[in-house]
């Protein structure tokens, strides 16, 4: 099998557009990944990604970011105040986590510390298999145990979170309860398509376990690189830290840059299904893998300026350019949550009452009112245990 590397924004845009491209980033993850909505294609594709979409509307998305989303945050981030100092990837995770499993559909019925605890590792070692290509531990250790946590998963949380959608679908479908009464979650959206997208229960549940820890782990990374990129900027730029820390609209431009310049993988995986003429002049066959270059892409100065491997929220980027870069994806395989995490973009006339500025720009912003900093006596590390540009670990204190 050929491997080509694809190069430079224009390229990688139309390269991730082709039709006769697969995904092939999470081959080796199939024990979590497979059939999955981020690995398939074409009408299979097609359907859910329609069927899901209905969940991340702009309306819903600014719904759970102004009502829901307070009522995980505020909680999480008095008590990381209250004992003075946090480290911000476990908390990252909390937070995410907490997010995820309202979208996913996963009950947590005890609301207790150690249920929490549990599912978080859960998610944890199912981002591990999810992004199996970049680790650098044993890989069938890791196999092994995403088997071990799936069937912890199913027993004390999928189960229980299935057996009650399934109880009021059929109350739903018997005229007894009013539509507005079902859950708004992934795994309710599945059981109401399942015979329509003709998917197994396995597959249902690895969606609902894949939507769980997707969300997770890349929402916790870009909020942890999206903090100390913030806290550069505030120490190098001072006079802008009120600006930030008021002007949502500010605030999101910080976030946009962050994920421009931290993508959750550094590439992108595509393999031929036939012959394919690339953009760049290259030429692949059936079964080659091209592997996109997300992180220079991201970086191209043709698009992003001179500065374009530097941090600056007062970047001013050409008009048909995604202030993210590639980060969030393109066509097909879209990421489905950009509105919910990044927000959308703002224009001229954009009313902050109405405007989706993400739920990464709210989680930095309470972060920055409560006085968070970056511990002066911990520096952060990075992690050692996968090739992707990640913190490890990332203390912090509270000034408040």
């Amino acid at each position: 099998m050929e491997s080509v590397e694809v190069k430079g924004y224009n390229d990688a845009f139309t390269t991730l557009t082709h039709r006769d491209l697969a995904q092939s980033l999470y081959d080796e993850s199939a024990i979590i990944m497979q059939e999955v909505i981020l690995t398939i294609d074409g009408n299979d594709h097609v359907k859910r990604r329609k069927t899901e979409f209905h969940l991340f509307r702009k309306d819903i998305s600014r719904n759970y970011e102004q009502v829901d989303f307070p009522k995980i945050l505020d909680p999480i981030l008095d008590e990381a105040v209250s004992k003075g100092s946090s480290n911000l990837v476990e908390l990252g995770y909390l937070v995410t986590m907490n997010v995820t499993a309202d979208i996913a559909g996963i009950d947590r019925p005890e609301k207790t510390d150690s249920e929490t605890k549990k599912l978080l590792e859960l998610v944890k070692i199912f981002s591990e298999g999810a992004t199996l290509v970049h680790s650098l531990k044993d890989k069938e250790k890791i196999r092994q145990q995403v088997l071990v946590a799936l069937e912890s998963f199913d027993g004390d949380f999928y189960q229980r979170s299935l057996e009650r959608r399934q109880s009021l679908l059929e109350l739903f479908e018997r005229g007894e309860i009013d539509e507005t009464e079902l859950p708004k979650d992934i795994l309710m959206l599945l059981l109401r398509h399942q015979q329509n997208l003709k998917l197994s229960d396995e597959i249902v549940r690895r969606e609902v376990a894949f939507y769980l820890q997707a969300g997770s782990h890349s929402t916790a990374n870009a909020s942890i690189h999206a903090f100390h990129e913030l806290s550069e900027w505030i120490r190098m730029h001072p006079e802008d830290e009120t600006s930030i820390r008021n002007d949502m609209f500010f605030m999101q431009k910080c976030v946009f840059e962050t994920i421009r310049l931290h993508p959750a993988s550094p590439v992108a995986w595509r393999k031929a299904l036939c012959h394919v003429h690339l953009p760049n002049d290259e030429k692949v066959e059936k079964g080659d893998r091209v592997v996109i270059d997300l992180w220079g892409a991201n970086r191209d100065p043709s698009i992003y300026g001179e500065d374009a491997r530097d941090y600056n929220p007062y970047r001013k980027i050409p008009e048909k350019y995604p202030p993210w870069g590639l980060s969030f994806g393109v066509g097909a395989h879209a990421c489905l949550g950009r509105i919910l995490d990044g927000g959308e973009i703002p224009g001229p006339e954009s009313d902050p009452k109405e405007h989706n500025f993400g739920l990464i720009s709210y989680f930095m912003k309470g972060l920055l009112n409560r006085g968070a900093q970056p511990s002066t006596e911990n520096p952060p590390k990075q992690d050692s245990n996968t090739k992707r540009p990640n913190w490890g670990s990332y203390p912090i204190i509270f000034r408040n």
